[in-house]
């Protein structure tokens, strides 16, 4: 089979949780997860050798409508980019990975346990292949179009029927030092020596694996399944830069959204405002240089209404000012804190709201950057947009304050 190359990987894991098992906090999704490994992997990679995303999960937000446009303006690529949403596991993501040609970035993303890991495919890297798969159906749990999940609860038949029954048709001629989709003590059972513990199970989990092994210097078949579905994967040597975005784990704070109706979406209006918010780029006029955010058809500055280019805001910030609002809001839970937060030396400030700490931790001065965050889901439809997510260090001595 063809033999591809990872020349990057990114992982990603919520602050939320701990360390055995990570949450998504209320401001997360599989899109949002999936971005922050996607630049993990897009890490001084050219976005212009990148022809192809694919999107592998079994939580994606919307079914109807597709998450392909939020994925590419949270990873800065173009609207023209073709993005594959696949709806799978372990299996799937292996699968992906060892069909995709150079230029692929392919990411798993999860939600229980959560976390997100990319791999980008290029012309040079570890090489990796499909050594052999299998597809069978042994539906133990199954979920339906209104989002019902069923168990069939037991756990021997799928080791016996599933798991079993599907390595027996696969070419284990050669030993296996990684297993993903099984819970840690299955995995050993597999597996020559000890093979990587991984914090998720799904569609994530295998390349959460081929980041440990290429860290660790490893190569050697990695297996991937999920009910009756079997991936075998072979790793070769080879290197390959790995970007980890995994901060240590923290309780998710308590708190339930305050009753009443929420704001409903006004689709006009969130047509109009996508590309800003999610693509986070600013104006800059052509006659007086500066920039304007959001865009506007009138320079503020110097009343030029002619054409401008668009120009990507830089991440890092510091907050400017800063409220933490303590009353309840239909919907929110609170508190919640929003920042003015200065962008870079881009003269921009952008208010947002804080994430990934706790609401009233932070204080003027504070330096952090902004994320692509779920601002808001509105008449089921989700609204994207950034976060202000403080430095390690500055959340660190806020917890040690605290």
């Amino acid at each position: 089979m063809t033999i591809n190359h990872i020349a990057s990987l990114g992982t990603y894991l919520p602050p939320w949780g701990t360390d055995a098992s990570r949450v998504v906090g209320r401001d997360e999704d599989v899109v949002t997860l999936a971005v922050a490994a996607g630049l993990g992997a897009l890490a001084g990679i050219d976005l212009a050798e990148v022809r192809k995303v694919v999107l592998v999960s079994r939580d994606l937000p919307l079914l109807e409508g597709g998450n392909s446009a939020a994925v590419l303006g949270g990873l800065g690529l173009p609207i023209n980019l073709l993005v594959r949403e696949a709806v799978g596991g372990a299996p799937a993501t292996l699968s992906e990975l060892g069909d995709a040609g150079p230029g692929t970035l392919v990411i798993g993303a999860d939600i229980a346990p959560a976390g997100a890991a990319a791999a980008y495919v290029g012309a040079a890297g570890a090489g990796v292949r499909v050594a052999d798969r299998i597809t069978r159906s042994m539906p133990v749990a199954t979920r339906d179009g209104q989002g019902n999940s069923t168990d069939y609860g037991d756990p021997r038949l799928l080791r016996v029927r599933g798991i079993n029954a599907s390595l027996d048709r696969l070419d284990l001629s050669q030993p296996i030092i990684a297993a993903a989709g099984l819970s840690a003590k299955d995995a050993a059972s597999f597996c020559e020596g000890t093979p990587p513990a991984l914090p998720t199970t799904g569609a994530s989990a295998p390349l959460f694996a081929l980041a440990a092994l290429l860290e660790a210097g490893r190569s050697g078949r990695v297996l991937a399944v999920e009910q009756g579905a079997a991936v075998l994967t072979e790793l070769m040597s080879g290197a390959a830069t790995v970007a980890r975005d995994q901060r240590p784990a923290t309780p998710l704070p308590k708190g339930t959204p305050a009753p009443g109706a929420g704001i409903s979406i006004a689709l006009p209006s969130y047509d109009r405002n996508f590309d800003a918010k999610v693509r986070l780029e600013a104006s800059k006029c052509r006659d007086c240089g500066v920039l304007i955010y959001p865009h506007r058809f009138r320079c503020p500055q110097c009343g030029n209404e002619g054409p401008t280019d668009l120009v990507a805001l830089p991440r890092e910030a510091q907050i400017y000012s800063m409220s933490t609002i303590r009353v309840p809001v239909p919907g929110l839970v609170s508190p919640y804190s929003l920042v003015l937060a200065e962008l870079g030396d881009s003269g921009v400030r952008l208010l947002v709201g804080t994430t990934g700490a706790l609401a009233g931790s932070m204080k003027i001065g504070d330096t952090g950057c902004l994320v692509f965050r779920l601002v808001a889901t509105r008449s089921g439809v989700p609204d994207y947009g950034y976060g202000f997510l403080p430095s390690l260090t500055t959340a660190l001595d806020t917890e040690v304050s605290a």
